[in-house]
Formats: C-alpha cells, sequence, structure tokens
C-alpha cells in the first residue's frame, strides 16, 4: 500500500483533504501532518512514496520542506499544492517539485497525479532496472558547465546574462542550444544569433533542459561493435520526433517540456550501444527474425527496456519529472492514467509517427495500423485523429 503524506498549516486544509480522500484509504495510507516540522517528524518515522504538500506556510515553507524531502528521502515524490504563483516561491519550488497543482484541486485530478507518480516510482525502481544499471557501471557524468549552469537556474536573483555566460563557456554545448533554438521544435519568429537571446525566448528551464540535450548526445559513445551508423539514426529519430512533437495540439503549459521528452526519449538506446553493446545489437537481430518490436526484445532480454533506462538516467540528471515520465513510457503510454491530450501521450505519438512516415514514406493516405497500436491509440482516446496528427507530422517533417 503506498505511502502518502499531506502537509497544510490550516487545520481546515487538512480536513478538506481528508474528507476528499476518505475512499483512497483502501489502497493508500494516508497521513495529515500540520506544518514542515511535522512532516519532517512524520517521515523520520517512515518514509512516504508521496509527499503533497502547500506552498506557503509560515516558518518553513512548502519549497524548503521538500528540498528536505529531497535531500533525506530521494525516492519520495513531491508535490506543490497552492493556492499562490508568486515568481520566487515558483522559481524556488522548480528544483524540488515534481509536480505542480493549484488550489482548489479535485479529487480525481489529485487521484489521478498521485497514481502516475506512483507508477513512474515503481517502474525505476524495479530490481530488473537496477540490476541492469549496475550492470552498465558507473553513469556518464555531467560537465561541470551543466551542473553551474543548474545551479544559477535554482538562483532566483540569476540573470538571463549569467545563464547565457555559463552556456558560452563550452563552445561545443552553445553551438548545440542553438542550433536547437532555431529547429522546428520551437517555432521562433526569427533566427536567434545569441544565447542571451535564446534564454528570453524559451526561459531558463527549456534552455537548461536543450543543454542537458546536447550534454547525453555527446557523453555517449558507440562501443567499436555498433556501427556510428546506429547511433546517428537515434538523433535523426529524435530530431524528427522532436518536430513532429512541436506541432501536435497540447495545452503551452507542457510544450517546451513535451519537446525536450521527445528530443530525449531515446537516449537509453544511446545507453545500451554504449555499454551492452551485445544487448543492443541482439535486441535488433531478434527483433528482425521475429517481427517484434526491438524494446520487445529488450524486455526479453533484460527484463526491461531502453525507455526505461533512459528515463532513470535522465531522471538522475534532472529532467522534469513530467519528460521523465515521458520518456519512461513512450512505448506503453496505456499502462498510466491519462488527463487529456498530455506530455506522455504526445510523445508516443511523435515516436509512433515518424516510424510509421519513415517505414511507409510514400505513403499519403496512412495504412493500416497494426492491431496492439489501434487498441493503445483506442485506450488513449485518440485513435479518430490519427490522420490529422499523421497530417501534422507529414507538414513537420517537410
Amino acid at each position: 500500500m503506498k505511502r502518502i503524506l499531506f502537509v497544510d498549516d490550516e487545520s481546515r486544509v487538512l480536513d478538506g483533504l481528508r474528507r476528499m480522500l476518505y475512499a483512497e484509504r483502501k489502497r493508500w495510507e494516508i497521513e495529515f501532518a500540520l506544518g514542515g516540522e511535522a512532516a519532517l517528524q512524520a517521515c523520520e518515522v517512515e518514509a512516504f512514496d508521496v509527499v503533497v504538500s502547500d506552498m506557503r506556510m509560515p516558518g518553513m515553507d512548502g519549497a524548503t520542506l521538500l528540498g528536505h524531502i529531497r535531500d533525506r528521502y530521494p525516492s519520495s515524490a513531491r508535490v506543490i499544492l497552492s493556492g499562490y504563483a508568486e515568481p520566487t516561491l515558483s522559481t524556488r519550488a522548480v528544483s524540488v517539485a515534481h509536480r505542480f497543482l493549484a488550489k482548489p484541486c479535485n479529487a480525481s485530478e489529485l487521484q489521478s497525479i498521485i497514481d502516475r507518480l506512483c507508477a513512474l516510482q515503481d517502474l525505476l525502481c524495479a530490481p530488473e532496472l537496477r540490476r541492469i544499471v549496475g550492470t552498465i557501471g558507473q553513469l556518464p557524468s555531467l560537465s561541470n558547465t551543466y551542473t553551474s549552469l543548474t545551479q544559477a537556474v535554482r538562483d532566483p536573483d540569476a540573470s538571463v546574462d549569467k545563464v547565457a555566460d555559463i552556456i558560452e563557456q563550452d563552445v561545443a554545448m552553445a553551438a548545440k542550444v542553438l542550433q536547437l533554438v532555431n529547429s522546428a521544435f520551437f517555432g521562433l519568429a526569427r533566427r536567434v544569433t545569441t544565447l542571451q537571446t535564446a534564454v528570453g525566448y524559451l526561459g531558463m528551464e527549456t534552455i537548461k533542459n536543450l543543454a542537458l540535450a546536447s550534454e547525453a548526445f555527446r557523453v555517449f559513445v558507440p562501443h567499436p561493435r555498433v556501427p556510428l551508423s546506429a547511433f546517428e539514426a537515434v538523433q535523426l529519430h529524435a530530431h524528427r520526433s522532436a518536430a513532429i512533437a512541436a506541432v501536435l495540439p497540447m495545452e503551452p503549459a507542457i510544450r517546451d517540456a513535451t519537446v525536450v521528452a521527445a528530443l530525449l526519449h531515446d537516449v537509453g538506446n544511446l545507453v545500451l550501444g554504449s555499454a551492452l553493446p551485445d544487448v543492443f545489437c541482439n535486441a535488433r537481430t531478434m527483433a528482425a527474425e521475429r517481427g517484434c518490436e526491438v524494446f520487445e526484445a529488450e524486455e526479453e532480454l533484460l527484463g526491461t527496456s531502453h525507455a526505461e533506462i533512459g528515463a532513470y538516467l535522465l531522471g538522475l540528471w534532472g529532467l522534469p519529472n513530467i519528460a521523465v515520465e515521458a520518456i519512461a513510457h513512450h512505448h506503453r503510454p496505456d499502462r498510466i492514467p491519462h488527463s487529456g491530450f498530455d506530455c506522455s501521450v504526445a510523445v508516443y505519438m511523435a515516436d509512433l509517427l515518424d516510424e510509421e512516415l519513415e517505414a511507409h514514406p510514400q505513403d499519403e493516405t496512412g495504412h493500416e495500423i497494426a492491431e496492439p497500436i489501434r487498441k493503445c491509440l483506442e485506450a488513449l482516446d485518440v485513435l479518430p485523429r490519427f490522420a490529422e496528427f499523421r497530417e501534422l507530422a507529414l507538414q513537420a517533417r517537410r
């Protein structure tokens, strides 16, 4: 049974949550803490799977509390539930919260968020995944430039110029970030030639995540057994998928995170091709011989796939939780609940559409959808719009 902790400095708010979530006690062990100190004391007794905290509280606010939770209990998912949207508080919360929910929040929305967080935790903490990551050994570390960039983005007083200066210290990163900013993903009205302008257009968090993408594509080098063309194919597919994701219909608030998730969704393939070349090659051979998907062959060989491996790595590297979730489920999005056309559905669609268009480049009208994919599209409630999405994907690739 999952353990959930709700934190607020007002007892009436906690009473309201207690009433609203009474039915969930059949499957969740729910506790309530009046303020940050009480929450930390509760966590010392036994850690929680999810901690949901109010943002504005006297003494210890939600960002400070979740910072302590992150440092002491890193496996706990962290959610900010607040009626306030002050820029300084929001900036501080970005680095410590996995999800943000506004008050008032209805029971179904809260339930869905907690269910999804728990599903992602279960997936990324699976024994098979831990065993594989242990087999790989030490994962590549990020550059000092990226570490400095992350610290600057967390600083509410950091300026656009400071963030741009940090990236400019790494010529390769600066060039890659500017290339990505000027790509079709973001559809900017004019060409961006300076990092200062890029940060101003897209915001510090998105620039940080684009820097992370440039890091991911350069720290992995294919094993001699893996042809360089295989790595190049992964990157080309990533860029095409991101371009498709950029034109799919979604809420503006999740667009940039979705594009970055689409750009990085196959990083797990780079991990396998670099650290486990036998698995990388054998999975592709098995898929070709059996007529199955590569990720299905990986699951048979490893007990997990490149999707979960990539999500695990990018979670460690600090990619936003919404993007990590989309990457982890990009082959099986129907195993988690959804609220409309969200980030996970969009990344799945972008990946699927690019693969479909690569397989049938001359087919302008589309071909019959395989039954497993059809069932997944039906479960996601997007099958009726598949032709519409395919046309958008065609336009993005032209």
